[in-house]
């Protein structure tokens, strides 16, 4: 299974690319893991975030692999605890099929992006900064791997 980051966005702030990047490589014998940046749609005092916001899902939705299972990042989704997302990985990883993250721009997903997820991920009802939401993403993902594996790294 190969697991794809799509996210909305360019140019992460040095730290979060270091944790990223720290993250990934934890993460490379068991959950391979592709980060596709989308560059943002344009926004300004005469352009509409709608408008931005479609042409950031057109571009989310062509970057998504056929067949893959997609779960967006999404405030209105269902959160997680740390071992319910290990068990949703164990399944994930059962379905045989690549898995897509989504995570979106500033005005969050467009309608298409998510009416295209299978499962929406909610990190808590507080709103977070999207680069870091790929830091919190990445570990999180490492922290589930783990817990598969029965690594000591997650102690609850």
């Amino acid at each position: 299974m190969r697991t794809r980051l799509i996210a909305v966005g360019e140019r992460m702030p040095g730290w979060v690319a270091e944790g990223f990047a720290e993250y990934r490589k934890r993460l490379s014998r068991d959950l391979p893991l592709d980060l596709v940046e989308i560059p943002l749609g344009n926004r300004g005092t005469q352009r509409e975030p709608a408008r931005a916001m479609a042409v950031e899902g057109a571009a989310v939705l062509a970057a998504i692999p056929k067949d893959a299972h997609v779960v967006a990042l999404d405030g209105g989704g269902k959160p997680w605890s740390s071992e319910q997302l290990a068990a949703q990985l164990a399944d994930w990883r059962m379905q045989g099929r690549d898995l897509a993250l989504l995570i979106g721009g500033p005005d969050g997903h467009a309608p298409d992006v998510l009416a295209r997820a299978n499962q929406r991920w909610s990190l808590g009802p507080a709103t977070l900064p999207h680069m870091l939401v790929r830091l919190i993403v990445v570990e999180q993902l490492y922290r589930a791997a783990t817990i598969v594996a029965g690594h000591p790294y997650h102690r609850a």
